[in-house]
């Protein structure tokens, strides 16, 4: 499927409002606790000891924690209502019809089987075809409208400069391996060596002699390892003002020369007029031109048919998909054995027709009491939120004004759309499993560029409702919590207050200080880029955030390995001020409705608990490894030891004191929002 690129900055949930005490009021689960090790050495292991050893790896996990087990049962719940849906294809019209089709196509391994690579034959011959640049000219752009982006990708969406318009936007793109040091640094060798192998394995799927495909091989990684060297690097990417360069078509042919620009837009969107666009990366294009221009036509091919083979292998034949994950499961991440087909048939119905599935799984799931409650918990915790920037003593007035004034402005999605999208431009067919996801992607691909012209619709969702999961988008300057993530342990519709606002309330929080953070802090309240920040207010938040960034640079996460807080400071940020926003607004709650001690546990002490459960998870040192150069977000177990020590009312609840491994200095600790 086709890959999009828009930034939502989080994952996480949402909280209860508070309630007067019942007698039934749910609570923390003790067996979720390992209470012989040592809180105050180890208050991950003491928080999630207990569920981790209930839920030991499977074969199909790299990592499984408390994410993981809520998105196995919501998919639990999807699978019966696909299935049914399913089984009277005949019936069905309209969306659910679409549904029961694609996963009947999909799992019917019998006909993928037995047509191999089949269904690509006809493209893989188109791209053999080629005769000249021009001919790769116009595959190149054919390959970006469907289910492919060799050399660079382009994407609309909301100008950063210019938030309520669309803005055509190009984006570094082109390679096979998630990140440009796997083919740049020697410790990643052994990937680059297993990747160069799963190529040529692919190849020969497709019924290339063996010497071909190794010579096919050579020329992708020749190129692949050519764009890597022009990419920006993971924490270069976090800055939006080196991704962020806007100009005319005519200015780009001037400044990136060596491609035909004009032809190419003109090709990728003749119905809607594009007359300004975003160079991201404008060093990779100028690069990426060059390379273009110079690279001889057979190279050219070979890396085209290994994009198109890529893009289709999760949905041709056992061989395809088992070679697939050899690699990008087994070898990446450590993962021992795939997924149910079930499984896997079930997550690209729903990544295809995921709105359509999630409007029937809120009809059935979600009931719309749920809802007001969570959007009155969101406005809690905003007021907190306002009130700890209010009282901050190292930002001017003039800078809290604004912060304000932004803060007021987040738009906050909750459960589902108040609209739903039109899918019905979407023909989903019996022929054949990749043929279905093609025309998808051509059809996504469509509605993407149909936006240019329009304002920003800022009540389209990036998510669907059943995703567990939440985000904060910083052009539209919006937070939003699918009704996935609104289940214990983030939300417990009769929990003790102490409980859901360490779950979801702090994941509100988290949402909110996204805005606030080290790049969100960038846009103003209307979701452009400008600095609303007076210079020293600028370089105090700067050196608060410093402190993280050494903090968790400190981290050994296996030995030898280190934890990268340059590109988890903005994750780490948001931890940092949901935790404190979230607990302020706890004590207010406490105010209204006191609750003493239950199990033992203050409301303090049950508010950390809370939190630290949220990322109880057992993981392999591969997925480690992996995690830690590609993920913004901080693993588990030191989103709670990294993160606590720095929250002093942590410290107080559980007698921290020096000498403890929990604790650091109060010099050493980060306090921001």
């Amino acid at each position: 499927m086709r890959k999009t690129f828009f930034v939502p900055l989080v994952a996480l949930a949402i909280a209860g409002t508070s309630c007067k005490p019942k007698q039934n009021v749910e609570t923390l689960d003790l067996n979720n606790f390992d209470t012989t090790a040592d809180l105050k050495q180890d208050f991950y292991k003491y928080a999630c000891g207990g569920w981790m050893e209930a839920h030991p790896l499977t074969g199909e996990y790299s990592r499984y924690g408390t994410f993981d087990k809520l998105a196995e049962d919501n998919q639990e719940q999807l699978r019966t209502l696909i299935e049914g849906l399913a089984a009277n294809v005949a019936t069905e019209s309209g969306d659910a019809l679409k549904i029961g089709t694609l996963f009947n196509v999909a799992m019917d391994s019998a006909k993928l089987n037995q047509e191999g690579y089949a269904p690509i034959q006809e493209e893989l011959a188109a791209i053999a075809g080629m005769k000249t640049k021009e001919d790769a000219f116009n595959m190149l752009v054919q390959m970006h409208l469907s289910t492919a982006s060799p050399f660079f990708a382009f994407y609309v969406s909301s100008d950063p400069g210019n938030s309520t318009a669309n803005l055509f936007q190009l984006y570094q793109a082109g390679t096979g391996l998630p990140d440009r040091d796997y083919y740049l640094k020697e410790e990643h060798k052994a990937i680059l060596d297993a990747y160069k192998a799963h190529v040529q394995r692919m190849f020969q799927l497709c019924g290339f002699p063996e010497a071909e495909a190794v010579a096919k091989t050579d020329q992708v990684l020749k190129i692949e390892t050519a764009l890597a060297k022009l990419q920006l690097d993971k924490v270069s990417l976090r800055d939006p003002h080196l991704s962020y360069n806007k100009m005319t078509v005519d200015e780009l042919q001037k400044k990136v020369p060596g491609f035909d620009w004009k032809a190419y837009i003109k090709a990728i969107s003749p119905i809607y007029e594009v007359k300004e666009l975003s160079a991201g990366q404008l060093d990779f294009m100028k690069g990426m031109a060059k390379l273009f221009s110079t690279t001889p036509l057979d190279d050219i091919k070979a890396y085209y048919e290994w994009n198109l083979i890529s893009s289709a292998a999760p949905y041709l034949s056992d061989a395809f998909v088992e070679a697939n994950f050899d690699f990008y499961g087994r070898t990446m991440s450590g993962q021992t054995e795939m997924k149910p087909r079930w499984k896997r048939c079930v997550s690209s119905v729903n990544g295809i027709l995921g709105e359509p599935v999630g409007k029937m799984y809120v009809e059935k799931h979600f009931p719309a009491a749920a809802k007001e409650r969570i959007v009155k918990l969101v406005d809690n915790v905003r007021l907190a939120m306002g009130e700890r920037m209010a009282a901050n003593t190292w930002m001017s007035d003039a800078t809290k004004a604004k912060g304000q004034e932004k803060l007021d402005a987040i738009l906050v999605k909750v459960g589902y759309p108040d609209k739903w999208r039109d899918f019905s431009g979407l023909e989903i067919k019996d022929d054949s499993y990749w043929a279905n996801v093609k025309r998808y992607s051509v059809f996504e691909t469509q509605y993407m560029l149909s936006k240019l012209g329009k304002p920003v619709d800022r009540s389209e969702w990036h998510m669907t409702p059943q995703t567990v999961n939440a985000y904060y988008n910083p052009t539209t300057n919006e937070i939003c919590f699918p009704a996935g993530i609104l289940q214990p342990p983030f939300f417990y519709p009769n929990g003790d207050d102490a409980i859901n606002y360490g779950g979801i309330g702090v994941v509100i929080a988290h949402e909110l200080t996204h805005g606030f953070d080290d790049k969100g802090r960038l846009y103003d309240k209307d979701g452009n880029l400008n600095d609303w920040w007076t210079e020293e207010d600028a370089k105090n938040f700067e050196g608060r955030a410093q402190l993280l960034v050494e903090h968790f640079n400190k981290i050994e996460v296996l030995p030898g390995l280190h934890a990268n807080g340059e590109l988890t400071l903005g994750e780490n940020i948001a931890d940092n001020g949901g935790l404190n926003i979230s607990y302020a607004a706890l004590q207010k709650a406490l105010q209204e409705n006191p609750v003493g001690e239950i199990d033992g546990y203050t409301p303090a002490q049950r508010f950390f608990l809370s939190y630290a459960t949220l990322w109880a998870s057992n993981i392999r040192d591969q997925e480690i490894e992996r995690l830690t150069m590609l993920d913004v977000h901080s693993l588990g177990k030191w989103r709670v030891n990294g993160t606590l020590p720095h929250v002093d009312a942590f410290l107080e609840a559980f007698d921290i004191q020096e000498g403890d491994p929990m604790w650091l200095a109060p010099e050493k600790r980060a306090h921001i929002w």
